[in-house]
């Protein structure tokens, strides 16, 4: 028997089915929030949109998947839902049979699944098929019925932090230095050469002792600047030397050794111009903030706990307290003529009412609403509001203090309760795959609330 079987295959199997104790955790699971959850999710639409149910006659070759289509799609559902990591996700799956259940599968006890890579696997799989607006449309399509007010948009942007250490021009020339040095020293072993000669163990203990320093003065700061550059600069030189003197050595670099010389040569030629500007104010265009993640970008944001946050700037829109991603990575006061766009194709239906902060507030976007006849949060411009149009200026006041708590509160839970705190992701793809399910997990788990108090009302 395999590890791991489908429900709908193993029960039709399970003889005496008047004491199939199964049957006590099937009506279980319908009552309990995992259920309810279930229920709302059109999983069987998303793994088609996902790729992974093949529309082909021609059987599948090669072993079986654990996981049906749709029990991949409700496995990371579960995963943002628990906001356990890949390991003790597994554990879980092993021992609690409602987890089995959301994910359709059931697991030998005596026979554990104990290799977490199989989670990533499917996770991985997923991230490269993922198709945002795509997934948006089915999921709005089902959950529209359980949905009121859909003529009020609201309107806001957030940015959800990679998992990443503060960065610094000495930590990342370090951390520069480290990997290419470790890349010199299994390169020349592979050309059967003498490592050559670097001041690496010097600089290495001058760092050491700059980073046990409680306080740092510009002139420290740049002198240990300084020698990383120079160090760093000639640890490159000397790879791209062995490479360019003897023939066929680029080939015994591996494709990963390479890419990551690409990211901390260009990481390298940053720091050394804006070492040479002597202005720490300077703005580098596509400034490499970490290593392991060059796509990470800084976001000034000007707030005052922190001025600048590392990770992916979304856009999102609000509709009856769920959300929807319209755009990451953006211009937010150019977004809002596309968030209405989007709510139109969601929805079906004309925006009447817009929410959305100052940095909305524009001259084009201002005009667009005016001209579609949309009442919008923004103050008013000019002269205050004559005696008979003060109706018009409480709608905008309830307008902008609904989406400033509203809007805010949907980002608090998100990041507090369904692990987008900080992203613990390795790439952009998976960062973005983690997003999508933890704010979209968010919805469903309140749409599964709002059907109980409905359900409990009625009974009542």
């Amino acid at each position: 028997m395999s590890k791991v079987r489908n429900l709908a295959e193993i029960a039709p199997n399970i003889g005496f089915t008047e004491f199939d104790f199964y049957d006590l955790y099937r009506s279980t699971f319908e009552k309990s929030e995992l259920g309810r959850i279930k229920k709302l999710l059109p999983l069987r639409e998303m793994a088609e949109n996902f790729g992974l149910v093949s529309k082909s006659l021609r059987p599948k070759l090669g072993r079986r998947s654990y996981f049906t289509p749709e029990g991949k799609v409700a496995l990371m559902f579960l995963k943002m839902y628990t906001g356990l990591s890949c390991p003790n996700l597994m554990k879980q799956l092993n021992v609690n049979i409602h987890y089995q259940m959301f994910c359709d599968v059931m697991i030998d006890p005596t026979r554990p699944l104990t290799n977490y890579k199989l989670l990533d696997d499917i996770m991985l799989d997923l991230a490269k098929k993922l198709k945002i607006q795509q997934q948006q449309d089915l999921l709005a399509e089902m959950w529209k019925p359980y949905m009121k007010d859909l003529e009020t948009m609201y309107t806001d942007a957030t940015c959800y932090e990679s998992e990443m250490r503060y960065p610094t021009d000495p930590k990342l020339l370090w951390e520069g230095i480290e990997k290419s040095y470790r890349i010199m020293c299994e390169f020349s072993s592979r050309l059967n050469l003498h490592r050559p000669r670097t001041k690496f163990l010097d600089v290495q203990k001058a760092n050491l002792g700059y980073r046990k320093q409680r306080r740092r003065t510009k002139s420290q700061t740049r002198k240990i600047i300084r020698r990383l550059l120079d160090l760093l600069g000639k640890i490159l030189k000397e790879i791209r030397r062995m490479e360019r003197e003897i023939d066929g050595a680029g080939k015994l670099l591996t494709d990963r050794e390479k890419g990551d010389l690409d990211i901390i040569t260009k990481m390298y030629r940053q720091q050394k111009n804006h070492f040479r500007s002597k202005d720490c104010r300077e703005s580098i265009k596509d400034r490499i903030v970490s290593i392991n993640k060059p796509y990470v970008r800084p976001i000034v944001r000007g707030k005052e706990m922190k001025s600048v946050e590392f990770g992916a700037k979304v856009n999102n829109i609000l509709v009856d307290g769920i959300s929807f991603i319209e755009k990451l990575s953006f211009n937010e006061g150019t977004r809002l003529v596309h968030c209405l766009k989007m709510h139109k194709r969601l929805f079906g239906v004309e925006a009447k009412k817009v929410g959305g902060d100052t940095g909305y507030a524009g001259t084009e976007n201002r005009d667009y609403c005016k001209a579609n006849g949309i009442q919008a949060s923004f103050v008013k411009r000019g002269r205050p509001f004559s005696e008979e149009k003060k109706e018009k200026d409480l709608v905008r006041r309830e307008l902008a203090r609904v989406r400033a708590t509203a809007m805010e509160g949907s980002f608090g839970t998100q990041k507090e309760h369904y692990d987008l705190k900080r992203v613990k992701a390795r790439t952009k793809l998976t960062e973005i795959l983690y997003i999508f399910f933890g704010i979209h997990t968010a919805n469903v788990v309140q749409l599964a609330k709002r059907v109980e108090e409905r359900a409990q009302f009625e009974a009542a």
